[in-house]
């Protein structure tokens, strides 16, 4: 059942992340050679695309806490993005040509439904069931991070020859995906079904209450979230590199699969580096590694240079992604797993998303990325300063009989 269980998921995850990359690892690309959009109206979609995301990501975390070990919210899920490819080729691209606000508005619900909160749900309701199960997260995840590479090694190339196949294997992977989940089996014990049974509206509420879900929150919103904005728009400056816009495309599909590939490698090796240093400090590591790479980007010059700031990100995060759950299951609930991750996690780097994607969108377009690139650089190296000092040493868990109520007070 466990070596089973874990093929199953690795698949799903697999074909997630294929799905996934397929439709949005060229989507600003996407936005401003085949639908025209500058530099600003660019920014407002991704902003839009969190707003919407920010909406889901508590509610995906409370159903995934109320649903345990049930997997009903994956089987829905995979349904919803089979549809991506029609959706994309006969309505999202034309009502963004027609009026990118109503464009915007529509792909922002389906975005953030099927992909961008949904993602958190997928990662936390597997990591849910690797404790259940007794394998590691991280190496399920790898193969997540094994289909994006394989998918965006051909984007490029597809992109050129004609941007709706790209769109069309969505949909497949899609569908691949909803067979795998129907076919998986997962026991629900009752212990499994009365920690979920237990899980109230009140338990997410009580979490604001908790001094140190605050102090990783900070560190969420000045660090994590950062490196989502970087990526939204590196593929434009990235093709600015090169003598054609088309030649840069092709070339970005390349070092972007490459680095997932790196990613996919550190995926399996994060696990070990993580219980070596713990948690706290993976944490840290994460966030100078990326202070580091973004910095870079905005000092070097050329292709060469600028590949080797960015493949930085294939080590920092799978090192992230692995102790984010370790550090929640450490220090909070392991009930409300799905929600610590969900809101503590995704919701908060939504926010910080929103309040950063319009505002480096006109940076960009009136300072350049180089000097963007310094700004959010020297940003993020304050907040993993900041983070030395707020973020909890203990390991010590907080066990399913003691309630956040209890933990408040203490």
């Amino acid at each position: 059942m466990r070596k089973n269980t874990y093929v199953r998921l690795s698949a799903f995850f697999f074909f997630f992340f294929v799905s996934w990359s397929a439709c949005y690892s060229l989507f600003a690309i996407w936005l401003g050679q085949e639908i025209h959009l500058n530099g600003e109206a660019t920014g407002l979609i991704f902003g839009i695309n969190a707003a919407f995301t920010l909406l889901m990501q508590p509610l995906y975390g409370y159903v995934s806490d109320k649903l345990g070990t049930r997997k009903d919210l994956l089987v829905y899920l995979s349904g919803i993005l089979i549809f991506t490819g029609p959706f994309f080729i006969y309505v999202y691209g034309p009502l963004l040509k027609f009026n990118v606000v109503i464009g915007a508005i529509v792909g922002g619900i389906f975005l953030g439904v099927g992909y961008l909160a949904s993602v958190g749900a997928v990662e936390s309701y597997i990591e849910k069931i690797s404790r259940k199960y007794d394998f590691e997260y991280g190496r399920a995840r790898m193969w997540g991070s094994l289909g994006w590479a394989v998918t965006t090694f051909f984007a490029g190339q597809l992109f050129i020859i004609n941007p709706s196949y790209n769109f069309w294997i969505a949909s497949i992977a899609a569908i691949v995906m909803f067979l795998i989940i129907l076919t998986t089996k997962v026991e629900v014990t009752d212990v499994e079904a009365k920690n979920a049974d237990s899980v109230t509206v009140k338990d997410v509420f009580n979490l604001f209450k908790l001094k140190d879900f605050w102090f990783f929150v900070i560190f969420v919103l000045g660090v994590t979230c950062v490196y989502g904005v970087y990526d939204q728009q590196f593929p434009r400056y990235f093709a600015e590199q090169f003598a054609t816009v088309k030649l840069g495309d092709q070339m970005f599909g390349y070092l972007n699969s490459f680095q997932v590939f790196l990613e996919a490698g550190m995926m399996f090796l994060a696990p070990k580096i993580v219980n070596k240093i713990g948690a706290r400090n993976s944490l840290l590591l994460a966030g100078f590694l990326m202070a580091f790479r973004i910095t870079g980007s905005g000092l070097v010059d050329g292709p060469i240079l600028i590949s080797m700031m960015k493949l930085i990100h294939s080590f920092e995060l799978p090192i992230l992604l692995v102790s984010v759950f370790k550090y929640l299951d450490a220090n909070f609930e392991a009930r409300l797993s799905s929600i610590l991750y969900l809101v503590g996690f995704q919701f908060f780097g939504q926010i910080g998303t929103i309040g950063l994607s319009s505002l480096v969108g006109k940076m960009y377009d009136s300072l350049g990325f180089k000097i963007t690139y310094l700004y959010l650089g020297i940003f993020v190296f304050v907040f993993a300063v900041i983070a030395v000092f707020t973020l909890k040493k203990g390991n010590s868990q907080i066990t399913k009989t003691n309630s956040i109520d209890a933990h408040v007070q203490s």
